[in-house]
């Protein structure tokens, strides 16, 4: 790889949560609202945490600092029917770059407490973003390949492992 395409990021933050192996997190918090976790911002970051209380979702961008590797096309967990990487929402991604819309149940100073929460323990935050309804949602939008009864899989796997089962 041409090392001037490189680019590099700082971690603002890191996540806490009970959820230490991939296997034993909810595979999307939408389905998992019992799923909690704390995000800690670092204390040079708190003052950009300003009026984040006023939302009640957030955007959490993250590393997926266990991940190693990665397939261009694989199965999802979900199905045995191949799909490219970048019509799933997979770890072992060419850049391990996750994101997860939580909901942001109050701060204590720079400490942020959220539930619907699907990341691992130790995970950094590399950035944390406002969810705005009338901008992020899109009811026309395609669920592409992710359809019934996919979705009913997601559903039940997300409820078993944020159950701890």
């Amino acid at each position: 790889m041409d090392n001037s395409k490189l680019i590099g990021y700082s971690p603002i933050g890191i996540a806490h949560s009970r959820f230490t192996e991939m296997k034993n997190t909810p595979v999307q918090g939408a389905f998992a609202p019992q799923a909690t976790g704390e995000i800690e911002v670092f204390e040079e970051y708190r003052d950009g945490l300003k009026d984040l209380d006023t939302f009640t979702h957030i955007i959490l961008l993250y590393h997926f600092h266990l991940s190693q590797g990665y397939d261009l096309v694989s199965e999802p967990q979900i199905e045995d029917d191949p799909h490219g990487v970048f019509s799933m929402r997979v770890n072992r991604r060419p850049n391990a770059i996750g994101f997860s819309v939580v909901k942001l149940d109050r701060i204590d100073g720079n400490i942020l407490h959220v539930s619907e929460f699907d990341i691992l323990d130790g995970t950094p935050i590399l950035d944390i973003k406002p969810f705005v309804n009338m901008m992020d949602n899109r009811p026309d939008a395609s669920n592409g390949w992710v359809k019934p009864p996919h979705m009913e899989d997601i559903q039940n796997e997300t409820s078993k492992r944020a159950s701890g089962n």
